[in-house]
């Protein structure tokens, strides 16, 4: 388990268990997979992956990509701290880079305040090739 997890809250067994699944894969998971890859761990259900997704997505230590309707361990130590997010998406390899940029934080808080709106939280996702399948 990496020294992010430690850094937050206790996790139950079930939180752990997920949360390893995601920090050892190699690409985004669905809950569908986790839970096939953690029925020798005592998972039955679809309720027991999405219970712990919640409690980890509560926690910052993991996140939902929309476009994919799969789940991430965060990369980031701080990342509760993140209000905007950006995932650069390999549509060739399926790699997920998770990146933080204050500048575009700042950029869309002063488009929101523009129009009177009261941003609390922001993820964009960017679709492409990642450098490794760019030059292949």
């Amino acid at each position: 388990m990496s020294e992010h997890i430690h850094a937050h809250e206790k996790l139950t067994k079930n939180q752990t268990l997920v949360m390893d699944a995601l920090a050892n894969a190699d690409g985004p998971l669905s809950a569908y997979t986790i839970l096939d890859q953690l029925r020798g761990n005592g998972f039955r259900a679809p309720l027991q992956v999405y219970r712990a997704l919640d409690k980890l997505l509560d926690s910052g230590l993991v996140h939902r990509l929309e476009s994919l309707n799969a789940f991430v361990a965060c990369r980031h130590d701080d990342c509760t701290d993140h209000e905007q997010t950006v995932f650069m998406i390999c549509e060739t390899c399926g790699k997920v880079s998770e990146i933080a940029d204050k500048a575009l934080t700042q950029h869309l808080q002063k488009m929101a305040s523009a129009s009177q709106f009261s941003l609390t939280k922001a993820t964009i996702e960017l679709r492409g090739r990642c450098k490794a399948c760019k030059t292949v």
